[in-house]
């Protein structure tokens, strides 16, 4: 009779991750702590927002519609939180934008859709999955554009395009503002609110950045800081209001900027309006010759 085998003893194996285009992948591992906590800095903020948007859609399906508003306002101060932190700390990488894209498809694509579809469009089931269907692909789209379009010689004060966290910020403030769902003829209302922001996604038209709304190279310190505290006592004191003024101004930026654009220019100088975009290659159509070479500006 034989003795029974010692135990098998198995040795770690340390795997690294290989990127296919051939570039470095440093393991967290071959950091120090201090830089792993900068590096990582960024990406708690952006889980916290997946966090926020995973949990409105489970709210959305419980009729619980405020919380899920709120939790969705949540997502969208960490989504700017999480690019403010990573240019502060200079942690800045082609992870976190995939990252970030990712978190904001689940935060202010599906969380939204799910929870105009929940509180507004209940008794018309088919229409319901329609605009909800529709504010998901206009979302999608929109976060697949924006990570394939970034020009480092684009004027970083603008958005092609109304950026999600913004289209999120409508059916938030309109469901803190309004009790019930039903306002004006039949459905007309609820589809509004979600059709019109998911149209302005997919457009091309300019919408100021966050980073230049909240720059505080601009201007005395003191007039952002009153700003803040008159937002932190509209939302403690008319949460409804305050959203419904924060979230259709924003909207209204862009054609309000297009309309006094002329006067604007003549008045304060060429550098308070948007200067003329250059036409990029096509991003649909990455195996053929443009005819532009990203040198033409295009006006608007």
């Amino acid at each position: 009779m034989t003795a029974p085998p010692g135990p098998i003893r198995r040795r770690l194996v340390k795997w690294r991750i290989v990127s296919p285009t051939g570039a470095d992948v440093v393991s967290l591992r071959d950091l120090s702590p201090k830089d792993r906590l900068r590096v990582m800095a960024p990406s708690l903020f952006t889980a916290t927002n997946m966090i926020c948007g995973f949990s409105a859609v489970l709210l959305a399906f419980s009729e619980h519609f405020h919380a899920a508003a709120a939790l969705l306002a949540v997502a969208i101060v960490m989504d700017i939180c999480d690019g403010f932190v990573a240019r502060a700390v200079g942690a800045t990488s082609p992870f976190g934008v995939q990252l970030d894209s990712m978190a904001d498809l689940i935060s202010f694509g599906m969380a939204p859709a799910v929870l105009v579809h929940t509180w507004a469009l209940r008794e018309w089931p088919l229409l319901s999955w329609v605009f909800a269907f529709f504010w998901l692909g206009c979302a999608a789209f929109r976060l697949a554009r924006f990570n394939v379009t970034v020009d480092p010689l684009a004027d970083k004060r603008y958005f092609i395009g109304l950026p999600s966290p913004g289209a999120a910020l409508v059916p938030i403030a309109t469901i803190f503002a309004l009790q019930r769902a039903h306002v004006g003829p039949h459905f007309l209302f609820p589809m509004a609110v979600s059709v019109v922001p998911a149209v302005l996604m997919i457009t091309s038209v300019r919408f100021k950045s966050f980073r230049s709304v909240l720059s505080l190279h601009r201007g005395p310190r003191w007039i952002l800081v009153l700003v803040v505290l008159v937002l932190a006592l509209g939302v403690s004191f008319v949460p409804g209001l305050t959203g419904l003024t924060i979230a259709y101004g924003y909207v209204l930026t862009a054609p309000l900027g297009w309309a006094t654009a002329p006067l604007r220019a003549r008045w304060f100088g060429a550098d308070s309006v948007a200067p003329p975009r250059r036409r990029l290659p096509s991003v649909f159509l990455p195996g053929e010759d443009d005819a532009h070479t990203g040198e033409e500006p295009v006006a608007g």
